[in-house]
């Protein structure tokens, strides 16, 4: 060591030292090598000595670890510590005693422990590694073993021990826990028997009551169980008590139901007696209440049977083994079989066999397949419906429900009727559908909701409305929102709205007529209908209303110029009269020379003059009567009229006309032509006209016939001539105003000769017949009521 120190001082400046000098150092180097090389030598020797005692130490503790894992590991526990309080847990031993795999399990607590254990555990952890508080309790894992759990602060850690109880310990801890559990139960028992409202009962071995609950206490009348049971007070009579007495003798089970009084009513009892290790216990279940309804179950069920033989629809029961228990007299109507054959109880496939061989079933290639399906209804859960489609054509709806005793009840209704009705009322319904769509008029009807539930096309056409919008039914409100931009008018909207919600008292029809913004015009009408719906058409009637407006107006015009046509006649009329009548009487002044004499022309001018003027004067009076008639005015002076005289009177008026034309009148009069109550003065203006009237359309040398006839109540005054004849387009006008025709013949006339002959006729209730033909003459008939005139005189 020193040579190595020499060595490693030689390079340091050799300048520095000499010879002497280097001595020294190697001889202070080499001592201090020696002294190192002895304390080394005694301090290995001391560690080598400490080495050896550490390794005692350590061999005996290993063993001492040894020890206490073999002791440890002797019991089923799990040790688990913490060096302070925010340490990790150390854990030793193994927690599947726990049901907990793994031994860091074993704090998870509520794995393993019930859950209030679980929560005592963590507070018990807690205070000990906050407060170092020991803990030590017993408790059952979930898993079944007892635990026993002791915490407490060891050396400054905070140690848990949890160990399972084993042996003796634990034991003891089970039959505890499970003398607990009966106890528990017991009481729980105990509980419920006293407070069942039935009366229940022990009795010891000699058959004495030695408990008894509060309901039987109630039932014998006692004020408490103590009081029956000192005084031997029993439920049951002497009969009933003596054949418990023998089953309890014989240790067997006493069951029967009997009468007995409880507190102070006759009830009836089921009564169970049986042995018990202890002696005997029973209880008593009052029926009364049970018998009482099954007595009036079977009266309805009595009720039942005798409703089900009254109906018509055919009704059959059978049992379990599927024979024939019940069947109404509609079954016997509906298959016809014989009544012996069904009293017999026949199986339900025997039934179906004879119906099959009658021919009163439906017609199947595979019989037994179908018979199998019918008779799967008494394995199934549920009711099961089928039609049968007879070869009489009738249709049978077959519900066969499974009763719940077993067997099938069936009910068979002939629909034949109710299928033929349906499909004739969907025929209808079709046809009333297609009729409703063909309509011009909208309909639309509303149900009691205010919802529309139906419209044909032409609604929605008409109100332009979409076929979807129409189609979601919607409600009043809506369909009048979307009518409004064409009919703005909301007091008919209200109306109408009002109809179909049903707000007012009474459900009347009602109409109205729309004017549209577009100029169409719609008759409105809504009628209740019986369902409580309400329907409602639109019927466009633009063009009748414009029809009937023109109509008016020109009504209107014609009815004016009517009457400036009549007031411009009366005017003239009456202006002429005055005038005319001076005329005439100046010219038949004039006739009579009586202011000087005349010559022959002033004598033929002024007969010519007077002549005129009284044809002049006939036409105003003409006129004038007309307006007199069509005002209502002229009032007719009814009395007896003698027709023959009327007529000779109006014969000799128009005489000179009948001498100057060479015409022959022929007056044909029946005897049972009788009076004529009528207007004397009318009736001979009348014949006057008509004759007239002939004589203007007669040749010379032809005749004019005049006859008078009865027929039944009228009496016919008829004027017949020989002239040309009226054709037929003509016949028609004959009777109007002013109308004139000449016909190729010299008569001219202002044509209200006819038309006055009409409406005096009329006016007694009587009308003119008119019968013509070119080349045949003319033939005029007045009709005249023999009663008219006078009813027209009670009129008036």
């Amino acid at each position: 060591m020193a040579l190595a120190q020499a060595e490693w001082l030689a390079p340091l400046r050799p300048d520095l030292f000499s010879t002497g000098a280097l001595s020294v150092v190697l001889a202070g180097l080499a001592v201090f090598a020696t002294t190192t090389s002895l304390v080394y030598v005694r301090e290995r020797a001391r560690w080598y000595r400490r080495e050896s005692a550490l390794a005692g130490e350590l061999e005996a503790t290993r063993a001492q670890q040894d020890r206490l894992s073999a002791l440890l590991a002797a019991d089923a526990q799990v040790v688990v510590s913490w060096n302070g309080r925010d340490a990790e847990p150390v854990f030793e031993g193994d927690s599947g005693f726990l049901g907990a795999p793994g031994a860091t399990l074993a704090l998870a607590y509520g794995a393993w422990a019930p859950p209030s254990e679980a929560k005592k555990l963590e507070l018990a952890t807690d205070a000990l590694k906050e407060r170092g508080e020991s803990f030590g309790f017993t408790l059952r894992s979930k898993a079944g073993p007892f635990i026993d759990a002791e915490g407490r602060p060891v050396a400054g850690r905070a140690v848990i021990r949890l160990r399972e109880v084993s042996g003796e310990r634990a034991q003891v801890l089970a039959l505890r826990a499970e003398l607990e559990r009966l106890s528990g139960d017991h009481k729980a028992l105990a509980g419920l028997l006293a407070g069942l409202p039935q009366p229940a009962w022990t009795r010891n071995p000699e058959g004495r009551l030695s408990w008894c609950n509060a309901a039987y206490a109630r039932a014998v009348e006692a004020t408490e169980g103590t009081e029956a049971i000192k005084n031997g007070l029993e439920l049951l009579d002497r009969s009933e008590r003596e054949g418990a007495a023998r089953a309890r003798r014989e240790g067997q089970v006493f069951s029967t139901r009997a009468p007995a009084v409880v507190a102070g009513q006759r009830r009836t009892l089921d009564i169970l007696e049986m042995p018990t290790p202890t002696g005997f216990a029973g209880i008593a279940t009052d029926m009364s209440e049970l018998e009482a309804v099954r007595a009036d179950l079977q009266r309805q069920m009595d009720a039942q049977v005798r409703t089900l033989d009254r109906l018509k629809t055919a009704v059959a029961v059978f049992d379990a083994s599927q024979r024939l228990v019940y069947r109404n007299p509609g079954f016997e109507t509906l298959w016809s079989l014989d009544p012996g054959f069904l009293d017999g109880h026949p199986r339900d496939g025997e039934i179906l066999d004879r119906l099959r061989s009658e021919r009163r079933l439906p017609e199947f290639g595979d019989y037994r397949s179908w018979k199998a399906g019918v008779q799967a209804a008494y394995t199934s859960t549920r009711a099961n419906e089928d039609w049968w489609y007879l070869p009489d054509g009738r249709t049978i709806h077959v519900v066969a429900s499974p009763n719940p005793q077993g067997g099938v009840t069936y009910l068979l209704d002939d629909v034949t009727e109710r299928f033929t009705l349906e499909s004739r009322f969907n025929a209808l319904s079709r046809t009333q559908r297609e009729t409703l769509d063909s309509l011009r008029e909208g309909v639309a009807v509303f149900g009691s909701d205010g919802r529309l539930k139906l419209s044909n096309p032409a609604f929605a056409q008409s109100w332009k409305i979409q076929a979807d919008l129409v189609g979601a039914a919607p409600h009043i409100d809506e369909v009048v929102r979307l009518c409004r931009p064409l009919f703005p008018e909301d007091e008919i909207w209200s109306e109408l709205n009002s109809v179909i919600t049903g707000v007012r008292d009474a459900r009347e029809d009602y109409g109205c007529r729309m004017q549209r913004r577009d100029g169409t015009v719609l008759d409105c009408a809504a009628a209740p209908l019986p369902d409580g719906a309400t329907l409602i058409s639109f019927a466009d009637v633009t063009a009748s209303v414009n029809v009937e407006r023109a109509l008016t107006e020109k009504n209107e015009a014609l009815e004016k110029v009517s009457r400036l046509r009549e007031d411009f006649v009366h005017h003239v009329s009456y202006e002429l009269r005055s005038p005319l009548t001076n005329i005439i009487g100046f010219a038949q002044l004039l006739g009579t020379e009586a202011i000087g004499a005349l010559n022959e022309k002033q004598r033929d001018y002024t007969s010519h003059i007077v002549r005129s003027s009284g044809a002049l004067l006939a036409i105003i009076n003409d006129i004038l009567d007309l307006a007199t008639i069509d005002n209502g005015a002229l009032t007719l002076e009814i009395e007896e009229v003698d027709v023959a005289e009327t007529i000779a009177q109006a014969a000799a008026g128009l005489h000179d006309r009948l001498t100057g034309s060479k015409l022959e009148l022929k007056v044909e009069i029946s005897p049972q032509a009788g009076p004529l109550r009528a207007d004397g003065k009318r009736l001979r203006q009348v014949l006057f006209n008509l004759i007239s009237n002939a004589i203007g359309f007669s040749s010379p040398g032809q005749a004019i016939t005049v006859s008078a006839s009865r027929h039944g109540d009228n009496v016919h005054i008829t004027v017949a001539d020989q002239g040309r004849g009226i054709p037929a387009e003509v016949k028609e006008k004959v009777f109007d105003r002013f109308e004139s025709h000449s016909l190729g013949s010299s008569h001219r006339g202002v044509g209200l000769g006819l038309s006055i002959v009409r409406s005096i006729v009329e006016l007694h209730g009587g009308r003119v017949e008119l019968d013509s033909a070119p080349g045949r003459g003319t033939r005029v008939t007045a009709v005249f009521p023999s009663e008219g005139a006078r009813m027209s005189d009670a009129a008036e």
